[in-house]
């Protein structure tokens, strides 16, 4: 492993603990905000880093910007099947295929099923409502009082865009986040109990989803996520796991990226007053300050890959079968790319450079729609002069996938 002469050598785990200081995987980081002192460092010193003991086994840690565009453009050496997330399937584990989880030529033709919901034109004929919406949301706030900026706001307003792109009923719209927090919690791989707990959940929502399914056999098409499915060739054949093992990327995917960056806006601005002022009083910036919260933020920490052969990297050695974490929160982080990374610059210059929303063939479908998202919510606390005042640390999630936030008191002012 490759150090800068002017840097230590990483310190070795220690005997009482056997903690590599450099696991990273390690979910305290995240619920206590302490990630960006080891990533700075494995950044500088150790951009590919072998970590041979965590909670999830060894693997190679892919920390800067340009090895991790590398993997990503590179689906043909570095494989999606074996999973997307740093947890292995244990024996006993129910595999649940979906096309993130998959190389070509199979992603390609099942992404294609789903792409038509997230085109240009789709956004036009979405935004109107999806700004309706928001506008009633805003408008059912109180100003001046506390309340919890996450439930009322990042979970609503994500949780109405799910139930319409799956045509879901409104009523029980909530069961989506209930669902999302279960399947994105990565951490329940390490607890027989609660992994047992969360198979039956998922079984509720592939219960649920067969008949909303059902409900559209043999019916015209319409546009929503279940109906392309049944009126395309690449997954109107799908088995019940790989059925629910794509809904359940799209419920995570379109839930926990709008989310949590919704709520990053709040915290993030609340951090930065003075980037705050500078874009209250040029909201022509709001597209570009989308851009950057979504890179300061990076609601999904890392995506795993797999060695489908020997290759080096950026000086390591890598060897098929070995298991690489991209860590696109780092990589949002580092400095080469982003000058005064920790810092949300709401004009920022290359603030679409990030990788929040991945790399290549894998890159996110639903980017355009949760960037619209985050827009419009922008734009409308723009149009009402209202500021977003964070009254205290959130709660953040406590793991390595899904970076995010479980509650954040706020109240709202006028500016």
């Amino acid at each position: 492993m490759a150090t800068l002469a002017s840097e230590p050598a990483p310190e070795a785990p220690t005997p009482e603990s056997g903690v590599d200081p450099y696991d990273v995987t390690r979910p305290e980081l995240y619920r206590d905000d302490r990630w960006h002192e080891p990533f700075a460092w494995l950044r500088a010193n150790a951009p590919v880093y072998r970590c041979e003991n965590s909670a999830f086994g060894a693997y190679w840690s892919v920390s800067a910007y340009k090895p991790l565009v590398e993997v990503e453009s590179l689906p043909d050496i570095y494989s999606s099947e074996t999973g997307i997330v740093v947890a292995d399937l244990q024996e006993g584990d129910i595999r649940m295929p979906m096309f993130i989880a998959m190389d070509r030529p199979k992603h390609t033709g099942q992404r294609r099923t789903i792409a038509p919901a997230f085109t240009p034109s789709e956004m036009v004929r979405m935004s109107t409502d999806i700004r309706q919406r928001t506008a009633e949301v805003l408008d059912s706030l109180p100003v001046g009082q506390a309340f919890d900026w996450v439930d009322k706001v990042s979970i609503e307003l994500t949780t109405q865009m799910l139930a319409i792109l799956f045509d879901f009923p409104w009523e029980d719209r909530r069961k989506l986040t209930f669902w999302s927090d279960w399947a994105g919690d990565i951490e329940l791989s390490k607890d027989p109990e609660k992994k047992a707990e969360r198979l039956q959940i998922l079984y509720e929502c592939a219960g649920y989803f067969t008949q909303l399914w059902k409900g559209k056999v043999g019916k015209e098409p319409t546009p929503d996520l279940i109906s392309m499915m049944i009126h395309s060739d690449a997954m109107s054949e799908m088995d019940d796991m790989e059925f629910l093992g794509n809904l359940l990327l799209l419920i995570v995917g379109g839930n926990d990226t709008t989310r949590n960056s919704m709520s990053a806006y709040a915290w993030g601005l609340s951090q930065f007053p003075e980037e705050r002022a500078k874009l209250e009083a040029n909201p022509e910036l709001i597209g570009n300050a989308c851009q950057e919260i979504i890179r300061w933020q990076t609601p999904l920490a890392h995506m795993r890959r797999t060695a489908k052969q020997d290759v080096e990297l950026m000086g390591q050695q890598i060897r098929e079968g070995d298991k690489l974490a991209l860590w696109y929160i780092s990589a949002n982080r580092d400095e080469s790319v982003f000058p005064k990374a920790d810092r949300l610059i709401v004009d920022r210059e290359n603030a679409r450079r990030h990788v929040s929303f991945g790399h290549g063939i894998h890159r996110c479908v639903g980017a355009r729609l949760a960037e619209l998202q985050i827009g419009i919510l922008m734009e409308e606390m723009a149009k009402r002069r209202l500021r977003v005042n964070v009254l205290g640390e959130p709660e953040r999630v406590a793991a390595c996938f899904v970076h995010g936030y479980r509650k954040m008191s706020a109240e709202l002012t006028r500016y």
